[in-house]
Parts: structure tokens; sequence; C-alpha cells
């Protein structure tokens, strides 16, 4: 009887992992089937370089929206990545015991609280103070970017401070037996040996930030425009797609799912560059 319940348990997992499996494959097959064609009737170059996004007279360049989506995403991860790995170091190696469960629920918390939350907080209070401080409209890249780096916090803490709890202890305690300090042991021996869970964690909340839409529409302005600078709007590619999805029809509805085939080969590039610092880091060790 425990071995057939033992076998049934492998059928079950195994159809689990095939259903994931087949759910990306199919995800796969309808971005590329419907998105390809468009490219072709469009033209690679014009639909991937092009400046100008202008439904109305066929022309569908979104390369103002790769280039708005590669600004919002690096300017929320220049912010957000040392803010979340300070944070995940300080839970790990300095949190009084007395505040580390409702510093944990509450930034657990904040990786439940719905995308359009975000939005509206940006809107309400960051765009009106970006507008007072700097001027301009307040509906720009530095909001989007304000708002995604807090967004992604909590997709970066939580892995990060697993890998740093999962280095072996001795590590730190030999650091320290050598002379030196607490501060030098955790940023030069702990924090290296857990490169590579920071380094799945950073590329997770690329993910999230690249992949971010409602929050981002609410903030950035949403202009199909080259970006013009800090304070100024701008369109994402997700952006892009949600905006003009509800009423393309034709080519129009083509060229946004062929936009969602480049943000999805954004993700795949980013997903294989960690890949390829991990074996680097495999083989140098």
């Amino acid at each position: 009887m425990n071995k057939f319940k033992e076998q049934a348990m492998k059928v079950v997992f195994m159809v689990a992992a095939c259903a994931s499996v087949l759910a990306v494959f199919l995800i796969c097959l309808f971005l590329f089937a419907n998105g390809l064609p468009a490219i072709a009737k469009i033209g690679p170059v014009k639909f991937l370089l092009g400046t100008t996004w202008k439904p109305s007279n066929d022309k569908f360049g979104i390369f103002p929206m790769i280039i708005a989506s590669i600004y919002v995403t690096g300017g929320a991860i220049l912010i957000g990545v040392p803010i979340a790995l300070f944070t995940s170091v300080f839970m790990a190696r300095y949190c009084p015991q007395k505040i580390y469960r409702p510093l944990k629920s509450g930034i657990e918390l904040m990786a439940g609280v719905p995308s359009i939350v975000y939005g509206f907080f940006g809107l309400v209070l960051m765009v009106p103070l970006i507008r007072n401080t700097f001027g301009g409209t307040g509906t720009s890249w530095l909001a989007a970017s304000l708002l995604l780096a807090i967004m992604i916090l909590p997709t970066i803490i939580g892995p990060t401070e697993s890998a740093l709890r999962s280095v072996p202890e001795s590590y730190y305690e030999g650091s320290l037996a050598l002379g030196a300090t607490k501060e030098r042991s955790i940023f030069m021996v702990m924090l290296p040996a857990a490169k590579s869970g920071i380094l799945a964690a950073v590329v997770l909340g690329i993910g999230r930030a690249i992949g971010e839409t409602m929050a981002v529409i609410m903030v950035a302005g949403n202009q199909a425009r080259m970006p013009a600078g800090l304070l100024k709007g701008l369109r994402t590619m997700t952006a892009n797609i949600v905006t003009e999805m509800g009423y393309a029809t034709g080519l129009h509805r083509e060229a946004l799912i062929a936009t969602g085939v480049v943000l999805f080969v954004f993700i795949l590039i980013i997903n294989l560059s960690l890949s390829l610092l991990n074996r680097r880091s495999e083989h140098a060790n």
C-alpha cells in the first residue's frame, strides 16, 4: 500500500511539473505565433527602431517604449536594490528580535498590496511632491522609477535575506577570528558567499519592474515619445499594450502582441544573463 501511495505521488508531482512547463510553452507559442507575423508585416527595423507610434497612420515604431522601459526599470533598480540589500543585511544580522516579526510582516504585506493601490499612492503623494519640488507635471520617468523602486523591495528583500541566512555561520565566525570587523565580515564574506541568491533576487525584482503596468500608467505620463528627461513623461511597453489593447483591431492588435513578444524576449535575456553569471561564479570557485 505504501509503495502504491509513493508511486501515485510521483505521478501527481510529474503532472504538476509538466503542467507548469506546458503553460510556459503555450504562452510562448501564442505570443510568437501572433506576434512574429506582425513584425514581418511592419518590418523588423521599422518596428524595433522606429520612433513613431501612430496606429491610425500605420506607424508602429516601439523604440521609444523600449527605451522608456529600460530607463524606468534601470532607475528602479538603482534606487531599490541598495535599499533592499541593506534592509536584508539588517534583518539577517542586526535586527533585534522584538521588531523582527513586525518588520517581516510589514515587508510581506507590501508584497500583497495591489499595484493599483501603489499607483494611487504615487498619483496622490509622489506626483504632486515632484511637481512642487522640481516643476513640470509630476508624471514622469522619476515618479515611475521611484514608485517601482518601492514596489520591488519585498521581491528582493525576501530571497536576499534567505540567501544570507543560508550561508554557514562558520564563514562569519572564521572572518571574525581572523581579525575582521563585524561589518567587514558581513560585506566581504557573507554577501559574496550569498551572491547567487542575491542575483536571483535582483532578477526577480527586474522582472517585477519591467512587467509592471497599472502603477506605471498612473505616474509615468503615458506619452508615446522618446524619453526627453527625468521630469518628462514616457510610456513603457506594458503601458502601451494595456492602454490600446481594448480597442485595437487588425494590424494594430497584432503589433501590440508583438510588443509583448519583445517584452518576453527581454525577460529571457535577463534570466539567461543570470544563468551565465552563476556559471562563471561556479567556474571561478
